[in-house]
C-alpha cells in the first residue's frame, strides 16, 4: 500500500512553511466539470477550533457556495488531527474559483477552473484503451499483421489511421510514474490520483473507501444524458481499468467491494474476466469473502448472463436485451495468441471465450438499442499484463486483436453517419523498445553466445514471420529472424529471447521473504538459457511502467480537440465537450 498521499502533501507543506498547513480537496489547479459531482474535504495537521475555522469560496462562505454545510470531524481517525468534509457538491457556474482555508493561524489556498461544455456533437463515445501498450508494441504490429518490404510498410493500422493525434502526459499526483487505476481514473474523471486509487483523492484516513469523490463520466453522462453504459475488457473486470469507469476507492484490489460498486451502477453493459469475485465463496474458482451471489443478483436485475461466447452472442442477438453481463474466466481472459494458436494459459479450463472484436460487436448490438445513445470502454488489457512478464510475442498479438476491435469499430460507426467519438490510447508506457531482430533457428541448440544472436541497424534485416492470415495473425512466431522487443526494466530471471511455446513466461515467482520474489528455475535448463540480473528491487518480480507520453489518436465528432501535447485529464474533457455534458441548460 502506498503512502497516502495526504499525509505525504501535509509533511512537505509543513516544512515549506508554518502558516501552509491544510490540504484541500480537490487539489490545487483541478479543472472541474460544471455540475459534476465531487466531495470537498479540508484537512489539518492537528486539532482546529471550529469556531476559528473559515472556508471561503470566491470571497462566499463556503455552505452559501456549496449549498450544505460540511461535517467537522475533530479527531479524524481517532489522531489530533481535524477535518471538514462536504459530499456530493457541485458548481454549476464556469469560471475560476479561488478556496481559501484559514484555522485561526494557518491559512491555505487553492485555485480551481471550473468549465463548461458547448452544444453536444457525438451520440456515442467509444473510448479504447490499449493497456500498458508502447510505441514498440504498435510498430510491431504494424510489421506483423501488415508486412514490410524494402522499409516500407505494407498497410497501416487502424488505431494509426486516424485524422487526429496527441501525445498525452500520464504522471500522477503523487509520482511521476503512474499505475492503471490512477491512469484510468484521470480519463474518466477529469481529476489526478494517486497509485493504485480510483474516482477518488486518496486522503490520510485508513478506510480506502470514505476518501474523497469525484464523480465518473459513466455516472454524469447516465445521469444528466440517459445514455446507456458499457464496460469491455479481457482482464478481470474489477482490474484497474474497467474499475476506474464507475469505482471510488483508493485500493485497486479490493475487488469484492468493487463488485458491489459495480452493482449500484449498473452499467448496460459489462464483460470481461474475474467470475470468481463475483460467485459466493463456497462456489468452485470463488475468490469472494462472502456469501453474496453477485452473478444470481444481476441477473434477477434483469441482465442476460453469458458466461461463454456461444451464450453472449445468442444475449446479445435478442432484440430486447438492453442489459449484459459476461464472464468469461474466473481470472484474466487469454490473449489472441493462445486463444487462436498455441492454447496455452486457461483456454482448456475456458475454450469458448470470445475474441475482443466479438465482446465489441455484442456491446455495440446491446448498447445502440438505447435511443439516447451510449458511452463504451474497450480495454486490450493484456497487452500490459504480458509486457510486465517480458513475454512481448502475446502482448503484440494483442495489441494486433486491439487494432482489429478499432478497425470493425470505425466500420460501424461510418455505417450510421459517423456519430461516435472513437478514441485510441494508452493508459500509461512500458519501457519497451524495438531495437532489431534475434536471429535464431529454434529448432537446434544455439551454438553461439544470447546476446551475439542479436541483430542490430543492417544486421537486423527484416523478420521473417509467415504472411499473417485476414484477421492480421502470422500462424507462428518461431521463426528464426524474430523481432527484439527488450524492456528497460528487468527483473534477475533467465533469458532465452525465445517465445514461450507452451504458456505465458513468468520470469519470477514468490520470494522466501514476504512481498518478495526471486528467479523463476523452470527456464534454467531451455537451452542457450542466460541468466540476467535485472535492475529492479527484489519487490518487484516484473517489468514495470515508465513515464513516457502515450499516443492517442480520435476520429469522429469533437475528435479535432485532440492534437499537440495534452495531460491525461484532457482525455476526460475531450469525451464531456463531444457529449455537451455541462451545455446550457443541462
Amino acid at each position: 500500500m502506498i503512502k497516502p498521499i495526504a499525509a505525504t502533501a501535509a509533511a512537505i507543506l509543513l516544512s515549506a512553511s508554518p502558516t501552509v498547513a491544510q490540504t484541500i480537496y480537490p487539489i490545487d489547479r483541478a479543472e472541474i466539470l460544471a455540475g459534476a459531482h465531487f466531495d470537498f474535504k479540508v484537512e489539518f495537521p492537528d486539532r482546529v477550533d471550529p469556531a476559528k475555522l473559515k472556508v471561503t469560496v470566491n470571497g462566499a462562505e463556503y455552505s452559501a457556495a456549496f449549498g450544505q454545510s460540511g461535517s467537522f470531524v475533530d479527531r479524524e481517525d481517532g489522531k489530533d488531527q481535524s477535518a471538514l468534509i462536504l459530499r456530493n457538491v457541485a458548481l454549476p457556474k464556469p469560471g475560476s474559483v479561488t478556496v481559501e482555508v484559514s484555522d485561526g493561524t494557518r491559512s491555505r489556498s487553492v485555485v480551481w477552473t471550473v468549465y463548461d461544455t458547448g452544444p453536444r456533437k457525438a451520440k456515442n463515445v467509444i473510448l479504447f484503451i490499449g493497456d500498458g501498450l508502447s510505441p514498440a508494441h504498435r510498430v510491431a504490429a504494424r510489421i506483423l499483421s501488415k508486412g514490410i518490404a524494402e522499409g516500407k510498410s505494407r498497410g497501416k493500422l487502424a488505431i494509426d489511421d486516424m485524422p487526429h493525434m496527441a501525445l498525452v502526459a500520464t504522471a500522477g499526483s503523487d509520482s511521476i510514474i503512474t499505475d492503471s487505476a490512477n491512469a484510468a481514473s484521470a480519463y474518466a474523471t477529469g481529476h489526478k490520483t494517486a497509485v493504485n486509487a480510483m474516482g477518488v483523492y486518496a486522503d490520510r484516513t485508513a478506510s480506502a473507501f470514505d476518501d474523497p469523490s469525484v464523480e465518473t463520466i459513466t455516472s454524469v453522462a447516465k445521469r444528466r444524458l440517459g445514455l446507456a453504459i458499457g464496460i469491455v475488457t479481457n482482464t478481470e473486470v474489477e482490474d484497474a481499468t474497467p474499475a476506474a469507469m464507475v469505482a471510488h476507492t483508493r485500493r485497486r484490489a479490493a475487488y469484492d467491494e468493487i463488485v458491489k460498486q459495480y452493482f449500484a451502477a449498473k452499467p448496460d453493459v459489462l464483460m470481461g474476466g474475474g467470475s470468481a469475485n463475483f460467485m459466493p465463496k463456497a462456489a468452485a474458482g470463488s475468490k469472494r469473502k462472502d456469501d453474496i451471489d453477485y452473478i444470481a443478483r444481476f441477473r434477477d436485475a434483469g441482465y442476460q448472463v453469458a458466461m461463454t461466447k456461444s451464450e453472449m452472442d445468442a444475449s446479445a442477438a435478442k432484440s430486447d436485451t438492453r442489459q449484459l453481463l459476461g464472464l468469461f474466466a474466473t481470472g484474466n481472459m487469454d490473449g489472441a495468441l493462445d486463444r487462436k494458436f498455441l492454447k496455452g494459459g486457461g483456454v482448456k479450463k475456458f475454450p469458448d471465450q470470445p475474441d475482443l472484436t466479438e465482446q465489441v460487436q455484442a456491446a455495440l448490438n446491446v448498447l445502440s438499442r438505447n435511443e439516447a445513445g451510449f458511452f463504451l470502454m474497450v480495454e486490450s488489457g493484456m497487452i500490459d499484463k504480458y509486457a510486465h512478464l517480458l513475454d512481448m510475442e502475446r502482448a503484440v498479438y494483442d495489441t494486433i486483436m486491439l487494432d482489429n476491435a478499432v478497425r470493425q469499430t470505425r466500420d460501424w460507426a461510418r455505417g450510421r453517419g459517423d456519430d461516435t467519438l472513437i478514441l485510441v490510447l494508452a493508459d500509461h508506457n512500458h519501457p519497451n523498445s524495438l531495437v532489431g531482430t534475434i536471429n535464431d533457428d529454434m529448432s537446434t541448440t544455439p551454438n553461439v553466445p544470447l546476446r551475439e544472436r542479436v541483430g542490430t541497424y543492417d544486421k537486423a534485416g527484416f523478420p521473417n514471420y509467415p504472411a499473417p492470415d485476414a484477421e492480421g495473425y502470422p500462424s507462428r512466431v518461431d521463426v528464426s529472424r524474430r523481432l527484439a522487443i527488450f524492456s528497460a526494466s528487468l527483473p534477475d530471471h533467465y533469458e532465452t529471447f525465445r517465445p514461450k511455446l507452451d504458456n505465458p513466461n513468468e520470469p519470477s515467482v514468490k520470494g522466501d521473504a514476504p512481498g518478495t520474489f526471486k528467479i523463476n528455475e523452470k527456464y534454467k535448463d531451455v537451452a542457450g538459457a542466460v541468466l540476467r540480473l535485472g535492475n529492479l528491487p527484489a519487490m518487484m518480480g516484473a517489468s514495470v511502467h515508465s513515464g513516457e507520453d502515450v499516443i492517442l489518436t480520435a476520429t469522429g465528432p469533437g475528435s479535432d480537440r485532440v492534437h499537440g501535447s495534452m495531460d491525461n485529464t484532457d482525455v476526460f474533457r475531450i469525451m464531456a465537450d463531444a457529449l455537451g455534458l455541462a451545455a446550457a441548460g443541462k
